[in-house]
């Protein structure tokens, strides 16, 4: 029998894209042909993501669309996998017909069997046993661009009152460093020159494993590995960020000088609330240490605007603490209510006109003060990947300061033709809101 052919969609985070890459490598192993068409493919996998409401929105529409390649393309099986999979299979199973089976986000390992079942003819099939399962290693990367993400622990131990993950991605599990080491290594043998450390909270790396936090000790054998040139961190929440963990972020070259710390509050009423772990002042302390040691360090932060019994006053304690700090990178999210978190039940529910005017208030500041931090970089040298070609001697890339799709991008004139992946430097001449403006300099 010919071996079907599969089209994976990829919705969501980082941590999912890493996931899909897992099941495209078991897949290839089980000799599946990938489909480059909707189209074309016998089995169309979506990986959903079930965060928070607009995501979810987004993978329920996605689904909806999918269901119809069952009549005007060659799809006899559709399977869901991801968050929303994980957080609603049941549902998903009765209330769409053409949903043939649903994989769990600790179960992704059985695809190939989950599809064999399908082949047998059974249908509305669930593998959702497991949300602590480990990380499926040895199983090869199919994806080489200049810059990947390498997942170095799942699940959460954190349990946010407004947050979901712990129940569809399970307990805090790192991986062991000779494991990622691996993985890095090949990853640069093909080519690859950034790495992106992510997990829910890395700055709880090794805890699980050793006893102790070890992202330091990742960070310093990392950073030994021939040919690779940038390593960036995602995402460190704030508690157990030690003097040790900022030392080696400090002395390590490939590590770059940059931090996406999620704090989404600086009220200590409502950062209990939350069951966040650390205070406004403890807060205010680690970001005056990270730019003390660290001058250059870029700092990127989110908030979560709206949250429950966040009145006027609480709200303009975090407007006015985020025009004091000016971080360089900041993101601001509306109050999702998630049904299965402490915080849906929470009083004080806030109108949602409150909670987009709270967000636009500080996204208005923060382009005031990005556009003022940006000023400050012209006439400064960077070095810079170069990501795209824009056309007519115009390149698109990054420096250290920016994490791909997130943050802004340097728009760099060369007389000299440029490739992807290169490094160069570039004088900045002109700035925008977020972006930068600078030409190749030898």
């Amino acid at each position: 029998m010919d071996k079907l052919k599969v089209f994976l969609i990829t919705l969501g985070c980082s941590k999912n894209e890493i996931d899909s890459e897992l099941m495209i490598g078991l897949l290839k192993r089980s000799n599946y042909i990938l489909s480059s068409s909707l189209e074309d493919a016998d089995i169309i996998i979506v990986n959903t993501c079930g965060f928070i409401k607009a995501a979810k929105e987004e993978s329920i529409e996605t689904i909806w669309e999918i269901t119809e390649y069952k009549n005007i393309g060659k799809c006899k099986y559709i399977i869901l996998a991801g968050c929303l999979a994980e957080r609603y299979s049941e549902e998903l199973l009765d209330e769409i017909d053409e949903i043939d089976g649903i994989i769990g986000t600790g179960n992704i390992g059985e695809i190939d069997k989950l599809i064999k079942m399908l082949e047998k003819g059974e249908r509305k099939i669930k593998i959702t046993e497991n949300i602590n399962e480990s990380y499926l290693e040895n199983v090869e990367r199919q994806s080489f661009r200049t810059t990947e993400y390498v997942k170095i622990s799942e699940g959460c131990d954190n349990h946010c009152s407004y947050c979901i993950i712990p129940k569809l991605r399970g307990k805090h599990r790192s991986r062991k460093i000779e494991d990622i080491m691996d993985e890095v290594k090949y990853l640069v043998d093909n080519g690859v020159k950034e790495v992106i450390l992510i997990g829910q909270n890395i700055t709880d790396y090794g805890i699980d494993l050793y006893g102790e936090y070890r992202l330091y000790e990742l960070l310093d054998n990392l950073n030994n590995i021939e040919g690779l040139k940038w390593i960036r961190l995602h995402y460190l929440y704030p508690d157990n960020i030690s003097s040790r963990l900022i030392h080696s972020i400090k002395n390590n070259e490939k590590v770059v000088k940059y931090l996406d710390i999620p704090l989404q509050h600086i009220n200590n009423e409502i950062l209990k609330k939350m069951n966040r772990r650390t205070t406004k002042e403890e807060i205010e302390n680690l970001i005056y240490r990270l730019r003390k040691e660290i001058p250059e360090i870029i700092l990127r932060t989110t908030f979560i605007v709206g949250f429950p019994g966040e009145d006027d006053a609480k709200f303009e304690e975090l407007y006015q603490f985020v025009e004091k700090i000016k971080f360089d990178r900041l993101g601001v999210f509306t109050y999702s209510r998630e049904e299965g978190t402490p915080a849906y039940n929470f009083p004080n529910q806030l109108d949602e006109k409150i909670k987009e005017d709270r967000r636009n208030a500080i996204m208005e500041l923060q382009q005031k003060i990005s556009y003022h931090l940006n000023k400050k970089k012209v006439g400064n040298i960077y070095e810079v990947l170069i990501e795209e070609e824009n056309g007519d001697g115009i390149y698109i890339g990054r420096s250290y300061m920016d994490s791909p799709e997130i943050d802004g991008i340097i728009y760099i004139r060369s007389d000299k033709a440029l490739q992807t992946g290169d490094f160069i430097k570039v004088l900045i001449t002109d700035c925008l809101e977020y972006d930068l403006i600078g030409e190749m300099v030898e």
